[in-house]
Formats: structure tokens, C-alpha cells, sequence
């Protein structure tokens, strides 16, 4: 069964079908009933403009969620109907800056330093036996390689370090993903879609279900994004 113990800065996608309730108000209900948490909304889609009369939906946020304006015009929203939000741009904006992230990575970490063990092995250490391998003696061993290391230097998170040295299409695919679903997802029917793990194998498992439903959904289906405070 997936679990998911919230965390400040984690993000849950909550779904609505066509003709449910489905303001900001729902959407924290939902939250707390399923994860005993509170949140707050969580600007992350790019709004889609129609090209006939994309210069009036530019400035109306009908059907949308917590929208913010640039100049006037809606660019983001914490969510809203499916159709009026660009899920593929959202995607596309991720897949671009992680992939800069990446290259980034690649020339001034990877081709400096030396292949690295990633954190979930010392995490595994630490879980075999917490007694001999405390959480935070697992964490110093994990950030005291030259790669954690010079991660930190550069303000990389080593934290992703397994997904890194995945290469370039994991590490973008990953993000991509993440910036559609975020850490969790409540399905129209009330069902909690998380990782069953840390891991990222388990990550990628739950974050293709959870973007196979959401693209399942109709047009007229309602999302909103929810940042657990």
C-alpha cells in the first residue's frame, strides 16, 4: 500500500470529477481526511490560452484555481479544469530546466569527480541496523564523499545523486514528472496514489501510474495542487 508521511515543502495533486465541488476549500478537506495535514495552494501549471480568443482568455482565470498575473494576463494557477490548464507546457518548462540542471551537473561535478554510492545505500545501512548506524552517522558517511561534497559546494542537492549519475534523460524525466503530480495524488474516487518507498525506482512506479490517470481524466475534470504547510 503506498504511504506517504507529509513533510513541509511536499506537494499533493488532488483530482475532481466533472461536477464535484472542487474549490480550494475541497481540496483541503481532502488533504487533511486522507493525511491529517493542512496545506496551502501551489501555483505550479502553466495556464493554456486558446489560439481564437486566447488574447481574452489571457486575462479571465474562469475555471481556475489560485491564479497569479503577470502584466494583467493569467500565467499560473494552483490548478483549475484540465483544459485551461497547459499540462504539456508545465512539463516542457520542467523537462527545460532540468535538463540545464543536468548538463550543469555533468561538467562541473561529474567530470571532476569520481563516481559516488548514493544516499539510499547508506539509508540501507542505516535501517539494517540503526543501532551501530545512526541516521546521522549514515548521513555524515553519504555527504562525506568528494561528489556529496562537491555537490554541496555548488548548491546541487546530493540528495538526487542516484538519479544524476542515472544520466541526463532519468534525471529529466524524473522532474518532469514531478512537476505534473508532485509527491502525491488523490484520484477523483478518493484513492491516495505515493511511492511505496523512498526509492526511486519507487518513485518512478507511482509518478507513470499517477500521470497515466491524470491523463485519463476528461477535459472538464478539475486539479489543484496543494502544498502541505
Amino acid at each position: 500500500m503506498p504511504t506517504l508521511t507529509p513533510v513541509t515543502g511536499q506537494v499533493v495533486t488532488v483530482c475532481f470529477a466533472t461536477g464535484d465541488d472542487a474549490d480550494w476549500f475541497a481540496a483541503s478537506e481532502k488533504v487533511n481526511d486522507l493525511l491529517h495535514a493542512n496545506g496551502t495552494p501551489a501555483r505550479r501549471y502553466r495556464v493554456r490560452h486558446r489560439r481564437i480568443i486566447g488574447w481574452l482568455t489571457r486575462f479571465i482565470g474562469y475555471y481556475l484555481l489560485d491564479a497569479a498575473r503577470r502584466f494583467g494576463a493569467v500565467t499560473m494557477a494552483a490548478g483549475g479544469r484540465k483544459s485551461r490548464l497547459d499540462l504539456t507546457g508545465t512539463a516542457a518548462k520542467a523537462a527545460h530546466d532540468a535538463a540545464l540542471r543536468w548538463r550543469a551537473w555533468h561538467t562541473h561535478i561529474n567530470a571532476t569527480t569520481k563516481p559516488a554510492r548514493p544516499w539510499e545505500d547508506y539509508l540501507a545501512q542505516h535501517h539494517t541496523d540503526p543501532a551501530k548506524v545512526s541516521l546521522a552517522e549514515a548521513r555524515r558517511r553519504f555527504e562525506q564523499q568528494p561528489r556529496a561534497l562537491a555537490m554541496l559546494a555548488h548548491g546541487v542537492d546530493p540528495y538526487e545523486l542516484s538519479v544524476y549519475q542515472a544520466g541526463e534523460a532519468t534525471y529529466v524525466g524524473l522532474h518532469w514528472r514531478i512537476a505534473l503530480i508532485g509527491d502525491a495524488l488523490i484520484t477523483t474516487d478518493g484513492r491516495l496514489l505515493a511511492p511505496t518507498s523512498d526509492s526511486v525506482a519507487d518513485r518512478f512506479r507511482f509518478l507513470n501510474e499517477a500521470c497515466a490517470y491524470l491523463h485519463g481524466l476528461r477535459s472538464s475534470a478539475r486539479l489543484c495542487a496543494v502544498a502541505i504547510a
